[in-house]
């Protein structure tokens, strides 16, 4: 079974800088598209960046311009996070597509203070 390894979740102050990183479990395992999404209390899950393993990304408008996803070897996908507001502060999941099916993270609490 695929397993997503999360890290890099944690409490920053407004305007800080934050790294997320999810790592597909295994060394024979390979995603077609990587990502995160997120979930505040009260709101749906929402998306926050997806990228290809040919590296093609997609953003939500609420975090273009402050955030950056990148994929390594088509197993791990990080997520820069720059310029955090306090309306970023949510559960942010990892997410990834394999030809044998999709696959969720565990979650991590990213909290922005202000």
């Amino acid at each position: 079974q695929v397993q997503l390894v999360e890290s890099g979740g944690g409490l920053v102050q407004a305007g800080g800088s934050l790294t997320l990183s999810c790592a597909t479990s295994g060394n024979t395992f390979a995603a077609n598209l990587m990502g995160w999404y997120r979930q505040a209390p009260g709101n749906q899950r929402e998306l926050v960046a997806t990228v290809t393993g040919g590296r093609s990304a997609i953003y939500a408008d609420s975090v273009k311009g402050r955030f950056a996803v990148s994929i390594d070897n088509a197993k791990t996908v990080s997520l820069q996070m720059n310029s955090l507001k306090p309306e970023d502060t949510a559960v942010y999941y990892c997410y990834g597509q394999y030809i044998f099916g999709t696959y969720w993270g565990q979650g991590t609490q990213v909290t922005v203070s202000s």
